[in-house]
């Protein structure tokens, strides 16, 4: 096995499979309500990342549409997908966290957000938290580099992300980082550049995906315009591949590529088939 998968690493953390349960709180983003932008990262949709989320009041209906599938053994991650979640009060998000903890199988939490979201009241709290129930905390960094953060409407600078990780890391809360391959104007290096930090900065987890052109985004009117090209499934995989030479062995790779909605994708069209692609991946990179 080329990298540390998911599987093994929930695995080695808890002794059995762990499933996630894709959940929605009512928050919005920074980069949305005119705190630090508008309208979002150009390629982020209406829903905020969180088109396969339930609605948080539904977590136990969520959790029972998978309990066939995962068996009595597993547990649930109870995983605050949309929009960025720790951009409210933390008492609330705390309370929020309790309540999904509270659910039977339900053994951690992973809260996605944006790294200039985290306060050190937050991550007071969510250290606190950690101390019970196991808390994962991942971030949008998407590239390292400042230019294209400034392209893609990102509103932070990578010196924010890297002061975010190391606060975090020093209170024993584990980081996922996200990255996106094939970001307009971005050369395989640039790519690199980006694995490279994230490995630099010690992150636990990296999740990669191709840049999906989704129906009611800036980017869509960007591809329309013939502005920049996606990646092929070949060359995204070759830069995943080139990827897997600098991520650390100790580091999990939370996902190879990522799952486009199908209703609102444009683009790239090879990632609508989820079978072939994970067929795919396990021919070059075995079974994660």
């Amino acid at each position: 096995m080329r990298y540390l998968s998911a599987n093994t690493y929930y695995r080695n953390m808890f002794g059995h499979k762990m499933y996630r349960i894709s959940l929605s709180l009512p928050v919005t983003c920074p980069n949305r309500d005119g705190r630090v932008g508008t309208g979002g990262c150009i390629f982020c949709s209406e829903g905020g990342s969180g088109e396969f989320a339930d609605p948080f009041d539904d977590i136990e209906r969520a959790i029972s549409r998978i309990r066939g599938k995962a068996g009595n053994d597993a547990g649930y991650i109870a995983f605050f997908q949309s929009h960025t979640n720790t951009y409210c009060d933390p008492g609330y998000l705390h309370d929020r966290l309790v309540q999904a903890t509270g659910h039977p199988g339900v053994e951690a939490a992973a809260v996605a957000t944006r790294p200039d979201c985290l306060p050190d009241e937050m991550i007071s709290m969510l250290a606190d938290f950690n101390k019970t129930y196991p808390v994962f905390v991942e971030m949008g960094l998407q590239t390292a580099s400042d230019e294209t953060a400034r392209l893609i409407n990102r509103c932070y600078t990578t010196d924010v992300f890297i002061d975010a990780v190391q606060r975090l890391k020093a209170c024993n809360i584990r980081v996922t980082a996200h990255v996106i391959y094939g970001l307009p104007g971005e050369t395989a290096d640039d790519m690199m550049n980006t694995v490279k930090l994230v490995s630099d900065l010690g992150v636990d987890s990296i999740k990669m995906t191709c840049l999906y052109v989704l129906r009611g985004t800036v980017l869509e009117q960007m591809y329309n315009n013939k502005e920049f090209e996606v990646l092929g499934m070949e060359e995204y995989f070759d830069i995943v591949d080139k990827a897997l030479d600098i991520i650390p062995s100790g580091m999990c790779v939370m996902r190879l590529t990522g799952d486009g909605p199908k209703k609102i994708l444009i683009a790239p069209e090879w990632t609508k088939d989820k079978r072939a692609v994970i067929n795919y991946i396990n021919r070059r990179f075995g079974d994660g």
